[in-house]
């Protein structure tokens, strides 16, 4: 999995260079008052909000803005969004799950499988790929907080159950039931992390090549550029070769 792993780092840097600052705003804000709207205004008794919070703090987002979006989910102008979860097959028969929060499922649908279709994919069925991932919970850390020995004896104690640690940090994987108690733990040992969530881990890696793997990113990127779509996940694998060409591109 190191090479998934490290695979991952480079497209979120290149997920991180290539977005439009607003567009990730807005999605941090729909899913902070989706999340204020469904439970609690107060973080502290809102595990969700509370971990929503956190991204959108650890991309910067201000905390007007912040605030703005859980004063939203108050108010009767406050849009009604769906949670929506999508899946199909990308190129090299890549398999793909993308997330949604949508005030317009009719939208939002035809957008996800016109990028599949362009992309030389096909979107399925709830279920057709996603019992190929397992749900569970994501804490990354900066480099900064220590080496892979002092994360990994945090990540023990805190409950977690395995880490990937490289130059670019450390990314602690817990079951998707426990990630609010592994992730208090964790703060009390390292102190804040870089992002809290929930996310689709592959159970094992589809091997692609050069050419499809610049075709998956290339489906990946569509998905991520709609408004409606919050996660974009996939199975793929590359080998060294591929990945030091990709990481020069």
């Amino acid at each position: 999995m190191a090479g998934h792993s490290q695979f991952k780092n480079i497209m979120h840097r290149k997920g991180r260079q290539d977005a439009v600052r607003s567009k990730i705003f807005s999605k941090l804000g729909r899913e902070i008052t989706v999340a204020a709207k469904q439970g609690l205004p107060d973080p502290t008794m809102n595990p969700r909000l509370r971990l929503a919070i956190q991204n959108a703090k650890a991309q910067s987002m201000p905390k007007d803005n912040i605030e703005r979006a859980i004063k939203k989910a108050a108010g009767g102008d406050a849009d009604n969004y769906d949670e929506v979860r999508y899946e199909g097959y990308g190129p090299g028969g890549v398999a793909v799950i993308v997330e949604a929060l949508t005030d317009n499922r009719n939208r939002t649908a035809s957008n996800v499988r016109a990028a599949f279709t362009k992309a030389g994919g096909a979107m399925g069925e709830t279920g057709s790929v996603s019992f190929m991932f397992n749900r569970v919970g994501e804490i990354v850390y900066s480099p900064s907080v220590g080496d892979a020995d002092k994360v990994m004896e945090a990540a023990i104690e805190a409950g977690a159950d395995d880490v990937q640690s490289d130059e670019d940090g450390h990314i602690i994987i817990c079951a998707f039931e426990s990630i609010g108690e592994v992730f208090k733990a964790l703060e009390a040992l390292l102190g804040e992390a870089e992002s809290i969530k929930t996310v689709w881990k592959p159970q094992t890696g589809a091997p692609v090549d050069e050419d499809k793997a610049q075709s998956i990113l290339k489906l990946i990127n569509t998905l991520e550029d709609d408004d409606d779509v919050q996660n974009v996940y996939a199975n793929f694998e590359v080998s060294d070769e591929v990945l030091a060409k990709l990481s020069a591109a």
